[in-house]
């Protein structure tokens, strides 16, 4: 079998995830995403580390640490865990950026599952922590965002949980987006709509935020101190929580970067085989059908191959490409997890609705899959509904994000494929939707389980 190219194989130099942020003067990073992937159809899976509760709690801790190192200080970024308490239960999967998904349910009365993550964030001693934009439903707890929420970031997260941080809140909670009159982004103000600007404003203070997430209205604050609504003490509170972490950080000895090393830093070679090795350790084998001569995978270098979604020109590093699907022994197709395209200028960004292929697109590929051997390699920014295609390939391949010549390093067999599933592959729809929201493994009978991933 061939061998990894020697420039990824083995361990790469010591390397620090921090470096390329504090090489170009970013001290804090609005990450990691301490969210459980519970619900398959939620749009932001693909930040999250996926929906089991110990893997999750693990990769936060040696996120944190990788950032902040095991202390805050001159050389670290300080991280903002987000979303407080877990921005994964959202009802039906849609997502509280828009007010059609601002509710949060936990119909398997599971919410301390989704809490363990954050308890991991800040036994590692994340700096900051930001909430959610959902409303919690069914819970003992007030019915409003979480970032106007005092029973979830005082009660919970200060009180209950010891954290004395800065909690900034998410993008755009008090005000809309408004450009020529029109409304581009609503507020995510859930549970709270009635209330005026200078009323959310209170109660999110209230509640416990610090900091305010893509808002400029400072006047507002000044207004409600003045009035009396707000004490001067509250403020200092956060005054004092946001100083600090500047003082830790070293922003007041010296806060500029280095133009010459940034230069050297970002973007280095060795950062980016760490990154091209990332790439092909995440790419998951789900099938490798047994044909007359053995495995289909891995491919042999002389195959007669048909691309599609792959540059013509990488795949011939590999195989002989040919233009028509008759002169081919082999089809390698990349595909991404379905969703329904929607309208308007925030919502045509998110990949939401349901996970299963439909209609032309889905009776191509499987004329495809029908006509020759083919290997489908399909992107999962979140779980595909896929029965058919898996049935019918003869090779299955999941990845989160890979170049061309990381997929075909691991089809060709130049890297052995280690990847294992961060979630379930949900066998139908029909089982997406009679899961509930907030359990992890939910779905009946999946067509892959979480972990499952194979090898050569």
């Amino acid at each position: 079998m061939a061998q990894p190219p020697a420039e990824i194989s083995g361990r790469h130099p010591s390397g620090d995830p921090r470096q390329e942020y504090l090489a170009v003067g970013i001290r804090v990073a609005l990450h990691p995403m301490a969210d459980l992937a519970t619900e398959p159809r939620w749009s932001r899976i693909m930040g999250t580390f996926g929906e089991d509760v110990v893997l999750a709690s693990q990769m936060v801790s040696a996120y944190i640490k990788g950032f902040q190192g095991e202390e805050l200080g001159s050389n670290s970024v300080a991280c903002m865990t987000k979303h407080f308490p877990g921005g994964g239960p959202q009802k039906d999967g849609e997502d509280p950026h828009f007010s059609y998904g601002r509710e949060q349910v936990y119909p398997g009365n599971n919410f301390d599952y989704h809490l363990k993550p954050f308890k991991a964030a800040l036994e590692a001693g994340t700096a900051q922590i930001m909430p959610y934009y959902g409303m919690p439903i069914g819970l003992p707890v007030e019915e409003v965002g979480f970032g106007f929420n005092k029973d979830i970031i005082t009660s919970l997260l200060r009180q209950k949980l010891g954290f004395d941080g800065v909690v900034c809140s998410d993008w755009r909670l008090l005000s809309p987006v408004v450009i020529d009159g029109q409304v581009l982004v609503e507020a995510k103000c859930w549970g709270v709509e009635d209330l005026s600007l200078e009323q959310r404003v209170e109660k999110a203070i209230g509640a416990g935020v610090d900091q305010f997430g893509g808002e400029a209205s400072p006047e507002v604050i000044v207004q409600l101190v003045r009035s009396g609504r707000i004490t001067e003490e509250r403020i200092n509170e956060s005054i004092r929580r946001l100083l600090r972490d500047k003082f830790r950080l070293g922003l007041f000895d010296n806060p500029y970067p280095d133009p010459d090393l940034a230069e050297k830093v970002v973007g280095n070679s060795d950062f980016r085989k760490a990154g091209e090795l990332a790439q092909r350790k995440a790419i998951v084998l789900l099938k490798n059908a047994v044909k007359a001569g053995g495995p289909v995978l891995p491919l042999k270098n002389d195959s007669k191959i048909y691309v599609e979604n792959i540059k013509a020109e990488t795949a011939g590093e590999y195989g002989r490409v040919v233009g028509r699907l008759e002169e081919a022994e082999l089809a390698i197709l990349r595909l991404s997890a379905p969703y329904e395209p929607r309208e308007g200028f925030l919502e045509s960004r998110f990949h939401a609705g349901d996970l299963d292929f439909k209609g032309e697109e889905k009776r191509r590929v499987l004329d495809i899959l029908s006509r020759i051997p083919t290997v489908v390699v399909i992107y999962l920014d979140r779980p595909a509904v896929m029965p058919e295609i898996a049935e019918k390939s003869a090779g299955l391949l999941a990845e989160f994000g890979a170049s061309d010549s990381a997929v075909l390093d691991v089809l060709f067999g130049r890297f052995k494929p280690t990847g294992k599933l961060p979630f379930e592959l949900p066998s139908s729809m029909e089982a997406v939707r009679n899961q509930k929201e907030d359990l992890p493994y939910d779905s009946a009978n999946p067509l892959f389980p979480f972990g499952h991933g194979l090898t050569y």
